[in-house]
């Protein structure tokens, strides 16, 4: 009911004001004619004057205006409002359609996180660069031999006078070839159960013995790596939290990973493009099959799921407001982005029909991750300058990729245990090694 009364209730002041300050701020920095093509519902021009905007500069601008994040404090490149004006703001940078940073690890797991442990000295240093996309971030749990028991990993910082000297492997760790800073967890002490002999770091990821190797997927792509340390030192300085308490900052960011990744931190990447559900509507359009009773019960359950999740992601933003701490409910918003997501990709191929096999086309462009986007295969439809052609290249990469959306950021099973054990308050599942000391646990060498 809370949430029914929240999208019910009138728009405060504070809302209005955000709402017209952040609109007048885009007309005046935007290119001329964005919005008002935007009013128009024009989005070949607003495309069109996208593909001429400088990504950097526009992400930095961005952000030291407040607008990229605007639940920070203004000291950190933020205006200071409460969740439910950022998401006015939100919602006004999506309708404009622009671009957001796709720093979103730092922007919804690195920064919180050092907001809630960190020094000040490493909050005024680290934090305004993260929503400026100056200094992207990764994380760098995932090891080789713990697989989701993150606890059990191997990684080992021994301490040399000021400085921890990291010996150890990660993998899968997103964007780790373009980041400055990552958020390390290692092994400080293996002599004491698995959970209580982790230190928490943040590592330049430019020093000395740090080696990035990509791993390449099945789009082709390769946005995951492998992480190689050997021998890299890491001032005490750049610590979070207490020696040994590694495991209490990390459930933070896990925490705030989900909910980025469910959608309910505001952290997720906007690429200015129109939202999944219109794309699919404007694709069983251009294709011809907008009458078809089975794909449109399918738009029709993915429409009315999108609005559950917005609801749910509603009640996590309404706890962030009230002071909690992002809990276990973080995870239903992962769980369902994750496999809707899923679904909608497969939606998507369905309605392309045979178009949907013919992926690989020239290249037309380098996307923001600094990976060719392919054209793929083009189909004409009707006479008009917008449904004349359509390209299947994105469409087919973002249905590849979407495979990785039940993996990444905790396993859908994983996610699942969680919301039973401690949302539902199911049993536990046997932990044999939980105060077992870490040195005597048989593992995957």
């Amino acid at each position: 009911m809370a949430v029914v009364e929240q999208e019910l209730t009138e728009e405060s002041s504070a809302e209005g004001t955000a709402r017209a300050e952040v609109r007048a701020w885009l007309k005046e920095n935007l290119p001329e004619g964005w919005m008002d093509a935007v009013e128009r519902g024009d989005r070949e021009t607003t495309r069109r004057l996208r593909d001429k905007l400088d990504y950097a500069d526009w992400c930095k601008r961005l952000a030291y205006a407040g607008w990229a994040t605007p639940t920070y404090a203004p000291e950190y490149n933020g205006k200071g409002y409460d969740m439910r004006t950022s998401r006015v703001v939100n919602e006004a940078l999506s309708r404009a359609g622009v671009p957001r940073s796709f720093n979103v690890i730092g922007i919804g797991m690195g920064a919180p996180t050092i907001l809630q442990w960190g020094t000040e000295e490493q909050k005024t240093r680290l934090v305004p660069k993260i929503a400026s996309h100056e200094e992207i971030w990764c994380q760098l749990f995932s090891e080789p031999g713990s697989g989701s028991d993150v606890a059990g990993l191997s990684t080992r910082a021994i301490r040399d006078g000021d400085e921890w000297v990291i010996n150890g492997q990660k993998v899968w760790t997103t964007l780790a070839h373009l980041a400055r800073w990552g958020m390390l967890l290692a092994r400080t002490d293996p002599d004491v159960p698995k959970h209580r002999g982790l230190t928490y770091f943040i590592v330049d990821m430019k020093a000395p013995g740090v080696e990035v190797r990509p791993l390449r997927q099945m789009t082709g792509d390769a946005e995951f790596n492998e992480v190689y340390f050997n021998d890299v030192r890491i001032p005490d300085s750049m610590r979070l939290g207490d020696v040994g308490r590694g495991w209490d900052v990390a459930i933070s960011t896990l925490m705030n990973e989900r909910v980025a990744l469910g959608g309910g931190g505001g952290a997720g990447v906007e690429t200015g493009a129109a939202s999944p559900i219109d794309t699919l509507i404007a694709l069983l359009h251009k294709t011809g099959k907008k009458d078809d009773p089975v794909l449109r019960q399918r738009v029709a359950r993915l429409w009315i799921e999108s609005k559950v999740m917005r609801y749910t992601n509603m009640r996590t933003q309404a706890n962030l407001k009230s002071g909690k701490m992002p809990g276990p409910e973080g995870s239903i918003g992962k769980l369902m982005q994750a496999e809707w997501n899923k679904r909608l990709q497969e939606v998507m191929v369905d309605t392309l029909g045979a178009y949907g096999l013919a992926r690989f086309g020239k290249v037309s462009r380098v996307g923001m991750l600094g990976m060719p986007v392919r054209e793929g295969a083009v189909f004409g439809v009707g006479g008009d300058a917008d449904s004349a052609q359509y390209q299947t290249g994105e469409l087919i990469n973002s249905f590849l990729r979407s495979r990785a959306n039940s993996i990444e950021g905790g396993t859908s099973e994983v996610m699942r245990n969680i919301l039973g054990e401690r949302v539902l308050g199911l049993p536990k599942e046997p932990q044999v090694d939980r105060d077992v000391p870490w040195s005597e646990i048989k593992r995957n060498t």
